[in-house]
């Protein structure tokens, strides 16, 4: 296994925020593979956190066992992905039906769901999946990308042309999403895959982050504090709550400090000599 603990440096940090009684947000990681997850839960009484807290732990712990228990290697030839890839799809796509089962079966968390992004660094690759509006950006030469796409009513209403995204961003209808874990019995999850450089940073966020945070003050900041995450992290979760803190607020901060190659096994190198 690449020992990518010291070539993708991470801050985490939630909050509750200002408003909420609650916080629902979840956060998880196992750096050892390079896996990030952040999930914003919704519900009644405690139901989000429920939600929230079954997408981390399945998606963290299906992914860490089919990483080390299966090859790496290879393409999927229906869908042009990595094998990796869709083991992070496959496992948004249980944490689905573990939150939608537990909906049906427990009384205090019908209506129940969350939304989900999350990150998996693999060969100089940062593979993305997500459900909902919790994002994922890319800050890379003085420059921040949204590199995931809201499933939300604002963002459709944006694409069909209807709004611009100016008027979206000062829009009161953000929060409504389209698609989110455990609503149905499948989902789709939206899979990317990204080359990642030395000295990008990536930030997954809540969208108790990106409604307070423009995405200027993001990058300002982090142009500020450079390669200090935890000072970019803390700032950017006070900024919300200076802003408002109307929902929690959770952040996952990546730096990429040096290449991290897949190490292919000598069997896959022998077979390539006889192909």
């Amino acid at each position: 296994m690449t020992d990518l603990q010291s070539k993708i440096l991470s801050f985490t940090d939630t909050d509750t925020g200002r408003v909420r009684e609650h916080n629902e947000d979840a956060i998880g990681a196992d750096c050892e593979i390079g896996l990030y997850v952040l999930a914003d839960g919704m519900g009644g009484y405690n139901a989000g956190e429920v939600a929230s807290g079954i997408a981390v732990r399945t998606i963290v712990n299906m992914v860490r066992e089919a990483y080390l228990a299966y090859p790496l290697e290879g393409i999927d030839r229906e869908t042009g992905l990595m094998r990796p890839s869709i083991m992070l799809r496959d496992a948004v796509q249980r944490a689905n039906k573990i939150i939608h089962q537990t909906a049906k079966t427990q009384t205090h968390c019908e209506g129940m769901g969350t939304t989900v992004v999350a990150a998996l660094f693999y060969n100089d690759r940062i593979i993305t999946a997500h459900v909902g509006d919790s994002r994922l950006y890319r800050l890379r030469n003085g420059q921040i990308e949204q590199l995931t796409v809201d499933h939300s009513l604002l963002q459709e209403l944006v694409d069909r042309g209807i709004y611009s995204r100016a008027e979206a961003e000062r829009a009161t209808s953000k929060n409504f999403v389209t698609r989110a874990l455990g609503v149905e019995t499948m989902v789709s999850v939206d899979v990317l895959e990204h080359l990642a450089q030395p000295g990008d940073r990536y930030l997954l966020c809540s969208d108790g982050l990106s409604d307070m945070v423009p995405d200027e003050e993001m990058l300002l900041l982090a142009t500020h504090f450079g390669a200090d995450l935890q000072a970019i992290g803390q700032t950017l979760v006070t900024r919300a709550n200076d802003h408002g803190g109307r929902d929690n607020i959770s952040v996952v901060l990546t730096q990429v400090v040096a290449p991290f190659p897949a190490h292919r096994g000598i069997l896959n190198r022998i077979s390539e000599w006889f192909r």
